[in-house]
């Protein structure tokens, strides 16, 4: 069977979350993060190792209290994110404090990921059936195929939050086909409907059963190649518009690359129900709903 890698986003920890870093809440009643049930997901799926995108200055406390941890259970490898690595030819524009989002931390695995392999969000928890569809798609690509990727579709309903509003990337599917995803934003449940604002800030209302992305994606190797190409044009294009915010965002390279016909990405649907905490008061319900699975028996209550 072909050899598979879970790629977790872990460079921005630390935002939003009380100035606490988030990733390392326990939500488990053995003090688990939420790492180590994405981990846990993704080894019983059949991923082979994971890489863990960090910024440098992060990594001896990350191989600390996460990392070493992790080694005893899967293959570990370190890819950095850092707002230096520019091709050659750009520089960090000055007042620029931020690396260059999303599509900049994946390309940081160049060099390092030379099989199928998946990308998640350290401080989301995705749900098993994730994992398993993911890795059952990727495993059954042909050993030569390219530009055929996949994303977990999740219901938008069961990714909202009590809290606050949102930001999600909805999806237009057709036969099981990812079409388009467009970031919307400010979205928050109102009696049958979720009421919003979409790319152009314009209100919207949306059915709780439209199709999102959770920032869970299935690439093939080649697809590295392609963010080279495309950071580059970014650099090129954006960033003097904007030098300070401008992000590189994976959703609008798979987005570009679908409209314009060289690729293809499957829809897969999961029923999970999707956790996070954007805000500090998401933390009781995640913590209620994970021993809620402890008890249905879709976890142990000790993972390791």
């Amino acid at each position: 069977m072909r050899k598979t890698a879970l790629v977790v986003m872990a460079a921005g920890m630390g935002s939003r979350f009380g100035g606490g870093i988030k990733q390392l809440e326990p939500v488990g009643p053995n003090g688990e993060i939420i790492m180590d049930y994405s981990i846990y997901d993704a080894k019983r799926a059949g991923f082979d190792k994971v890489v863990f995108i960090i910024r440098k200055d992060l990594e001896e406390d990350f191989r600390r209290i996460i990392g070493n941890r992790m080694e005893k259970q899967i293959a570990v490898e370190y890819a950095f994110q850092e707002k230096e690595a520019l091709p050659e030819g750009f520089f960090v524009p000055e007042g620029r404090k931020k690396p260059w989002g999303t599509g900049q931390a994946v390309l940081s695995c160049k060099g390092i990921l030379t099989d199928p392999f998946i990308v998640i969000n350290a401080d989301d928890f995705y749900g098993e059936q994730s994992f398993r569809s993911m890795h059952d798609f990727l495993v059954a690509l042909p050993e030569n195929a390219t530009h055929q990727y996949c994303m977990a579709g999740f219901v938008l309903g069961n990714t909202l939050s009590e809290h606050g509003r949102v930001t999600r990337g909805i999806c237009q599917v057709e036969n099981g086909q990812m079409k388009n995803v467009e970031e919307h934003f400010e979205l928050r449940r109102e009696g049958a409907v979720v009421l919003g604002e979409n790319w152009k800030r314009q209100p919207v209302e949306l059915s709780p059963d439209v199709t999102v992305s959770m920032n869970m994606w299935g690439f093939t190797p080649e697809f590295l190649d392609e963010l080279s190409v495309q950071f580059v044009d970014f650099l090129s294009s954006d960033v003097p518009a904007n030098p300070e915010k401008a992000e590189f965002l994976l959703p609008e390279v798979v987005g570009r690359m679908v409209q314009e016909g060289r690729a293809s990405v499957q829809a897969l649907p999961t029923n999970d129900r999707w956790f996070g905490v954007t805000y500090k008061e998401d933390k009781p319900l995640f913590v209620a709903s994970i021993n809620k699975l402890i008890e249905q028996g879709k976890y142990p209550r000790s993972l390791y």
